[in-house]
């Protein structure tokens, strides 16, 4: 199952699924927490970003089919789970997103388009473009003879069809050209902003991510089968540094015992010590780390992780939207297998958004595979 799919059902397991309307609250979670990806990461090509909205809305198709058996079961008339899930917009600083059509289904099972503004009708079973009807719906069933007045009324309108085509292409092109040039790639190197180290296109910590939900994990989850290697917990305040414009703070609560840590103003981070002991333990194997963590405050944040383990190397910059709920944010390495020569560090920024939220870490542990 891939991420997009696995995170869909997992928030789906949050709620009621046969609830329609729970199920278009995920479908645009999930398209919003793409956009913020995307514009999360202006290196990203407008086709990629175009092709990576159309595989999401290809699977939220393939998803929603699953339940039109049930809606057909239950009420004879219903429109489609996805009507009005998604809808075209372009605001300031935000990339389009891609609206779905609206569909009915009908008593005696058939699944009609609902005609709109600038409706350009739908192919029916003959590859024909059918028009709307009077009563606002295009029927998908083929008639039984020919109607030549319908003929000659999709003759006519063909030319209108073609035009309204052309204009939407041309609208989806100039939205492109608008979302390349807000997130700076028309800009040479040289004149875009490198003030933060912008995340490689392929992280997976940055693809979707519902909220409420735990990030993807790379190939591990945590378990009582893995030996733990501790690097911070909350009894020991000595492994933590906070610059002078964070906070980092000692608290407990029914949930146990953590560390409340807020980035500052200027984005500054909370950097947690790794012992050379615990380095040399993991140098030359596949290490998993696992920050347990959970939002403060009741306020959803993005959390920032940056590592530094000496000769070993970094970890690269990883980021996750964190949740109200405690949970696990893992990231896997492969380590050379070599001295480290000395200890190294974790850095977590709270608030990628520099908005002063702030996040509750519990715990922050390593473990090695083969």
């Amino acid at each position: 199952m891939d991420p997009i799919e696995k995170a869909i059902r997992s928030a789906f397991e949050k709620g009621n699924a046969d609830d329609k309307a729970f199920r278009e609250n995920v479908y645009r979670k999930a398209f919003a927490a793409l956009d913020r990806a995307l514009q999360a990461n202006p290196n990203l090509t407008v086709e990629a970003a175009i092709n990576r909205r159309k595989v999401l809305q290809a699977k939220i198709v393939e998803i929603e089919t699953e339940f039109i058996p049930a809606v057909r079961a239950a009420e004879p008339e219903l429109p489609d789970p996805l009507a009005g899930a998604f809808e075209m917009r372009m605001e300031p600083g935000t990339a389009p997103t891609i609206a779905a059509p609206e569909v009915s289904i009908e008593p005696d099972g058939t699944r009609q388009h609902q005609a709109g503004p600038g409706d350009l009708g739908a192919f029916d079973v003959r590859g024909e473009l059918a028009p709307p009807s009077e009563s606002g719906t295009i029927d998908r069933e083929p008639s039984v003879l020919p109607d030549p007045d319908a003929s000659r009324t999709r003759r006519r309108r063909r030319p209108l069809a073609v035009f309204f085509i052309i204009a939407s292409l041309a609208a989806l092109i100039g939205m492109g050209f608008l979302f390349a040039f807000q997130t700076g790639l028309f800009k040479s190197p040289a004149e875009r902003d490198t003030s933060v180290p912008n995340p490689p296109s392929t992280a997976e910590g940055e693809d979707f991510i519902p909220e409420n939900e735990e990030p993807p994990v790379l190939s591990s989850q945590p378990g009582e089968d893995r030996a733990w290697i501790g690097i911070f917990s909350p009894s020991d305040a000595t492994s933590v540094s906070a610059p002078t414009d964070t906070t980092a703070e000692a608290m407990e609560d029914e949930s146990g015992n953590f560390f409340r840590i807020r980035s500052g103003e200027t984005g500054s981070a909370i950097v947690f010590d790794v012992g050379q002991g615990v380095l040399e333990q993991i140098a030359g194997k596949k290490a998993t780390f696992d920050i347990v963590a959970r939002a403060a405050e009741g306020q959803e944040t993005e959390m920032a992780v940056d590592c530094n383990f000496g000769e070993l190397g970094d970890c690269g910059r990883k980021r996750y939207a964190v949740g109200y709920e405690k949970a696990d944010f893992l990231f896997e390495l492969t380590l050379p297998a070599k001295s480290p020569g000395a200890g190294g560090t974790i850095a977590i920024v709270s608030d990628f958004a520099n908005q002063g939220k702030a996040v509750d870490i519990y715990e922050i542990k390593v473990s090695v595979g083969p």
